[in-house]
């Protein structure tokens, strides 16, 4: 039955007198455009007047949805790594989506150098990344392969986003990669089971969907590949994030480095 039957069938009924207002579409349709555009701008009002508050709750809405990145959650987590981590912040690399951000944010740390690399094209870069690039700071690397470095190259080693697009396959290698260039250790920012990462407009960059794994999982790849957990090391980072009431959004992983 169609919504045309049910209305004229209430208007016949003479129940409700005002329902012929509705027969008549020319009638009906600037009125409805009346409603849509009042509608409009209420929204733009509260908008312009809900300031920072508004722009919390997309955030908010975001994470729920599982639109974040574990890259940001990287700089975010700077000053508990810097508390951790002591004089094994000297000399970092990060490997990972958007590293030329994380790269600025450790460079702008006392007494730290950074690198960085970008597993994926950098064609949008911006000016500050390409400047990076230039200097040799970053570079794009395909992390399935053997890193350009030689082994215990860096004191610290940071990861985040990129392994969560990688299979078992290829996690055999490139996790056992990062600890080799690595003299102090290995930190890794996984993403939680359920969080969906990559939406359609960004398949065609990251090639695959993300695999969020559980940390059982993670505990026993580690296991698996012969590298060891840095409990040490983990232990420092949980109490200067509670002291910080810093919460992490993702899984953080500590691995010592291979010897």
């Amino acid at each position: 039955m169609s919504r045309r039957q049910v209305t004229r069938r209430v208007g016949d009924s003479g129940s409700f007198p005002f329902v012929g207002a509705l027969h008549s579409k020319s009638r009906s349709s600037p009125l409805l455009s009346v409603c849509l555009v009042l509608v409009g701008a209420c929204l733009l009002i509260g908008y312009a007047y809900s300031g920072p508050g508004m722009f919390k709750s997309i955030r908010e809405v975001s994470k729920i949805s599982g639109d974040y990145s574990c890259t940001s959650e990287v700089q975010r987590a700077i000053p508990v790594l810097k508390s951790a981590y002591g004089d094994s912040m000297r000399k970092v690399l990060h490997v990972g989506p958007e590293t030329c951000s994380v790269v600025s944010s450790l460079l702008n740390q006392e007494e730290t150098e950074a690198w960085g690399v970008e597993p994926y094209d950098v064609e949008d870069a911006d000016s500050n990344c390409k400047s990076l690039l230039h200097k040799g700071l970053v570079r794009v690397a395909d992390i399935k392969f053997s890193l350009p470095y030689r082994s215990k190259s860096f004191s610290l080693v940071i990861v985040s986003d990129a392994l969560d697009y990688l299979s078992p396959r290829y996690l055999n290698k490139t996790v056992p990669e990062l600890a080799r260039v690595a003299s102090d250790g290995v930190v890794l920012f996984a993403g939680n089971p359920g969080q969906q990462k990559a939406k359609g407009a960004e398949m065609s960059k990251f090639g695959r969907p993300a695999k969020m794994r559980s940390s059982s999982w993670w505990i026993r790849f580690f296991s698996q590949t012969n590298l060891e957990e840095n409990e040490a090391a983990n232990k420092k980072f949980e109490q200067a994030a509670t002291k910080s009431s810093y919460k992490p959004a993702c899984q953080v992983f500590h691995l010592k480095p291979l010897h």
